[in-house]
């Protein structure tokens, strides 16, 4: 079957090859037929080498939905034939991460797919511990609709959580892209009053606007991001949601949240950053960061079943398997009119 490897040794760093289709290993596995995949930001950190416990030679890909192909015999739950969407992480439901709803840290898993284990830029990939990960989908759900519930769209929601939105509150989220949009999304759903949408990228902002996501759109490269702010609220925001991961983002978001609110991080930063505590002290902000625990997978996808959510306007372009080497350089390189690609089998 063709398949996408990171390979260091590689120019490229990535190789679109032929390797045997995946076997059951543990009887709680299943075989996914692969029927829609993209690519994330997480892969290109891959790719440039900044996830160091990336094993060399794996199939890339985390974010995808397919039809079950075959079933371990202790799957409980999944037929040969469902349709479902894929959680992100893998995760095992007995240690002690798993019961208290931490997936991301699962002693027996975490993020694999992709990463450790062979992902879904292939036609099929095995899914470990596939009761617990994956999800069936409602016929009113396509492939599309789904394809973003086990990562970005969970993501989203896991930031805007992290922030504990209250009915009056006007939040900022730093990063209009599509995480950021996610959140925004999500945001919404949880009931925030008011949110502000930050980024240096005007398309990204103005698809931002013309979707509603959004009750204000600022690009700090061309006003004083604290004046704009203040205009709007003037203590600042209720809560900030990192998802940029620029240079100067982190600091940024400390910038603007007014006293004894809340800051969630859910960037992916290429460099350490500078925690400057003492320009912190006395605003007695609240700090949450990390990886996605993707363990609202069912409820976003009711959300969608209800069309309470749809992310498909993310997708800007679709590209065969075959031709995945070029969806990863449009990815990329395309930042100006760039989303999400879909990659088709």
């Amino acid at each position: 079957m063709k398949a996408l490897i990171y390979n260091k040794n590689s120019d490229k760093k990535i190789e679109l090859v032929e390797i045997e289709k995946p076997k059951i290993i543990k009887d709680t596995d299943v075989i996914l037929k692969v029927t829609l995949s993209s690519i994330c930001t997480s892969d290109i950190h891959i790719k440039k080498g900044f996830v160091p416990r990336a094993v060399n030679g794996v199939v890339l890909g985390h974010e995808f939905v397919g039809v079950i192909d075959e079933v371990g015999s202790s799957v409980k739950n999944l037929k040969i034939g469902d349709r479902v969407a894929v959680n992100c992480e893998t995760f095992c439901n007995e240690c002690y991460f798993c019961k208290n709803g931490f997936v991301n840290n699962c002693i027996n898993g975490g993020w694999e797919l992709g990463c450790r284990i062979n992902g879904a830029q292939a036609e099929f990939v095995r899914i470990p511990y596939a009761d617990n990960t994956l999800y069936k989908l409602p016929k009113n759900v396509s492939d599309r609709n789904a394809l973003f519930v086990g990562d970005i769209l969970s993501s989203g929601y896991f930031a805007a959580l992290m922030l504990d939105i209250k009915k009056e509150d006007t939040i900022g989220i730093i990063g209009a892209g599509p995480v950021g949009m996610c959140a925004m999304i999500s945001a919404k759903i949880l009931g925030v009053k008011k949110i502000v949408a930050i980024d240096i990228n005007e398309k990204r902002l103005e698809i931002a606007k013309n979707k509603g996501l959004a009750d204000y759109f600022i690009n700090p490269d061309k006003v004083d991001i604290e004046k704009e702010i203040k205009k709007i609220t003037p203590y600042g925001l209720d809560g900030v949601i990192e998802a940029a991961g620029g240079k100067d983002t982190f600091n940024m978001a400390i910038q603007i949240a007014r006293p004894n609110s809340t800051i969630g991080v859910v960037a992916m930063y290429e460099e350490n950053q500078i925690f400057p505590l003492p320009n912190c002290y006395g605003k007695n902000l609240t700090y949450k960061t990390g990886g996605v625990d993707a363990i609202h997978c069912e409820k976003l996808i009711e959300l969608i079943s209800e069309n309470k959510i749809n992310t498909d306007f993310l997708i800007t372009k679709s590209y065969k398997l075959e031709n995945i080497l070029e969806a990863y350089e449009y990815f990329e390189n395309s930042k100006e009119d760039m989303l999400k690609v879909e990659i088709t089998y």
